[in-house]
């Protein structure tokens, strides 16, 4: 473990010198405490999905340190001073001397946004608590994504846009309770959506002068080589992870929760490429992974996928999906692959749920869920709609190649129930070595899905055909 006392021990810090940040020993380039963890593939049954981990770019750092608690930056961990350029001057120093660990000491920490720069590991000692604070101000407008449209609002708690080789990163805590002042709104229809219609291009959809909307918190935002590795977030507002336009993220052993606010979705990756999560538990109040790629005429414009993600060995809590596509997934979703997830505590309505709807259009293909165990669900192990939310339009979507192995769960309503369009059917739906029981109704429900494959598969311990 990365801590003050062994860094003072190594020489590779002095504190509250001129000399923070310098590099007094063993130069190079080192990974982040728990990188071995983090780059590990153990077990996946799939080679697709051994391939994307081991393509997923994980970042390493300079070994210089930088205490943002030396009087270079002036950070004091009394849960009062407000330390918000105290960090900013820390990661402005480490990225501009070629990058390294900034590291925050045990201590309560007040502080607006985070802003990340190239090469730059935020580092959370234990004992670490950030607590976002209440002043608005310290969270400048910046480019976002409000369910997947893009705008201008307030910055999330952590951030990052057009960067390389970042991370966040220890047994720190994060909590974002302070900023329930401001950090309200949910009217994205009536802010965003008109704007959107009008042909106003992001930079001037600024949502302070139209209303308010919440802001996320983590976002790096069309970023390279992102890692996230074994801090906790308590009391979120809104989106708890949510990595947009990025390529090769990695987020393991994460912690999510502590919030009952509705949409305080666990993690939710939105048009990126390479995306490894793993080790973690997720308690959201609402889906505990939700894959998005943009909502609508924007992410038509906008265009990007989310493709080859992994999930494994995670832990999932939350009244909604476990592994969620949609609905904002006019980009399309592709290359998924879930293994090793085990629900607790209260639990979830469905494992997989995928939802679009004509408007929305896009793709949600070659899903693939293994090793998967759910007890107690309110609703059904699967569920999929292509009428969402009631909206229609001229873009049906596309269900295609889903496949499920090795699941099983004990007291549900309903197993499957999956529902297509006439005109657009759901394509391919494959079933093995899994094992239902407690069900109340064991007859799945199926509206215009093709090519439905069971392979020793029980309800209730009855063989299903296909």
């Amino acid at each position: 473990m990365l801590t003050r006392r062994r860094l003072l021990k190594s020489g590779l810090i002095v504190a509250g010198s001129a000399t923070a940040g310098r590099l007094l020993a063993q130069p190079g380039l080192t990974p982040p405490v728990g990188l071995a963890r983090a780059k590990g593939q153990k077990g996946l049954p799939w080679k697709e999905a051994r391939a994307i981990v081991a393509e997923t770019m994980v970042p390493v750092f300079n070994d210089a340190i930088f205490d943002a608690t030396d009087p270079l930056y002036g950070a004091i961990g009394d849960g009062s001073t407000d330390n918000t350029d105290a960090f900013r001057a820390a990661i402005e120093h480490c990225s501009s001397r070629g990058g390294g660990h900034v590291v925050v000491p045990k201590g309560i920490y007040s502080t607006g946004a985070i802003h990340l720069l190239n090469d730059v590991d935020f580092h959370l000692e234990d004992g670490a608590l950030l607590q976002f604070n209440d002043n608005v101000d310290n969270f400048p407008l910046v480019l976002t994504r409000y369910e997947g449209i893009e705008c201008m609002n307030h910055s999330p708690m952590i951030y990052a846009l057009g960067q390389a080789n970042i991370a966040l990163t220890g047994n720190g805590i994060l909590d974002a309770a302070g900023t329930r002042a401001w950090n309200v709104g949910s009217d994205r229809a009536g802010i965003l959506e008109p704007l959107v219609a009008e042909g106003i291009p992001p930079e001037k959809r600024i949502v302070p002068q139209y209303g308010q909307l919440r802001s996320t918190f983590i976002e790096p935002y069309n970023c390279t080589n992102v890692l996230i590795e074994g801090v906790t977030l308590r009391q979120s507002q809104f989106w708890q992870l949510h990595p947009t336009l990025c390529r090769s993220v990695t987020i393991d052993g994460v912690t999510t929760g502590g919030t009952n606010h509705s949409q305080t979705d666990g993690c939710d990756p939105e048009s990126c490429d390479h995306v490894v999560i793993k080790n973690c538990t997720l308690d959201a109040y609402d889906d505990c992974i939700a894959i998005k790629s943009g909502r609508d005429d924007d992410g038509r414009r906008v265009n990007m996928p989310s493709q080859n993600i992994v999930v494994f060995g995670c832990r999932f809590q939350g009244p909604w999906g476990g592994i969620t596509c949609g609905s904002e997934m006019t980009g399309g979703i592709r290359n998924v692959y879930a293994y090793n997830i085990q629900t607790y505590g209260t639990s979830i309505r469905y494992i997989l749920y995928v939802k679009s709807n004509t408007r929305r259009g896009g793709y949600a293909m070659n899903l693939n869920l293994d090793t998967i165990r759910a007890d107690n669900l309110h609703n059904g192990w699967g569920f999929a709609q292509m009428d969402y939310g009631g909206q229609t339009g001229d873009y049906p979507p596309i269900f295609q190649g889903w496949n499920i192995s090795n699941a099983s769960g004990d007291t549900a309503p309903w197993v499957f129930h999956f529902r297509a369009l006439a005109d657009d059917h759901l394509c391919g739906f494959n079933v093995r070595s899994s094992a239902f029981t407690g069900v109340a109704d064991p007859v799945d429900q199926y509206a215009f899905v093709d090519d439905i494959v069971f392979e020793d598969v029980t309800i209730n311990g009855k063989q299903v055909s296909s």
